[in-house]
């Protein structure tokens, strides 16, 4: 299965985003666009995005009652976004709301139903009542998506393998929390891997920020990690 690489987003302004986004264009097809982004400059900014050929994956992690994240999706659907995701611990009624609205107005929208947070660990996960391990917890809430018709998931890339076991094959994981080998430090992910690591293990899209915004040359950084995807 082939992997692709999404390069995170996560900067202050559109100012410090254009000189980025230039070195990896024709290298990089998708552009994870989250919250700080969204929230400064709006729709207008995923526009501008996907003006210079960039797939946008936006990320925004929507988690309410079922009729509000519906109504969510339905305004987000006209946007020239291919990816868009929802909290899965929304519940079933609210994975099910939200894919009726994206079916009706947005067909070709993949919802992504976000299982742990990669910044989360055991210990984050039992300040919020859940006692299972976060490998068990993301195994339950990717088959709750899934049991709701979502077709893809975000999950940390430790556990790709445990779903790609247990889900129909053609789910497509979204994982975060990459970090090459020449990378150091963690910075606020506590569940990492490799790019060649976690597309061996069966990610369809590894995201990718700090190792490719805080290179010297994005452009280059993103070059060889797409490499090392190629090989693994």
């Amino acid at each position: 299965m082939a992997c692709d690489l999404i390069l995170a987003l996560d900067v202050p302004t559109r100012e410090t985003a254009a000189p980025i986004l230039r070195q990896v264009r024709g290298k990089v097809r998708w552009v994870k666009i989250g919250l700080q982004l969204f929230t400064a400059y709006g729709p207008n900014y995923v526009r501008e995005v996907a003006g210079m050929g960039f797939s946008v994956f936006l990320d925004l992690k929507l988690h309410d009652i079922p009729n509000t994240v519906a109504r969510a999706v339905e305004s987000l659907c006209p946007l020239p976004i291919s990816m868009l995701t929802l909290h899965t611990a929304g519940g079933g009624e609210m994975l099910r709301a939200a894919l009726a609205a994206q079916q009706q107005h947005n067909p070709r929208l993949l919802l992504l139903g976000v299982t742990v947070l990669t910044s989360m660990d055991a210990a984050g996960l039992q300040e919020t009542g859940v006692a299972a391990p976060a490998a068990e917890q993301v195994v339950r809430l990717g088959q709750l998506a899934a049991d709701s018709g979502l077709r893809g998931l975000v999950c940390s890339p430790l556990e790709v393998a445990l779903l790609r076991a247990r889900l129909p094959a053609e789910i497509q994981l979204v994982t975060p929390g990459i970090r090459p080998l020449d990378h150091t430090g963690a910075d606020d992910q506590k569940r990492v891997m490799t790019p060649a690591d976690a597309a061996s293990a069966g990610a369809s899209y590894i995201v990718v920020g700090r190792p490719i915004l805080q290179a010297p040359d994005p452009g280059l950084a993103a070059k060889w990690i797409l490499e090392e995807l190629a090989r693994a």
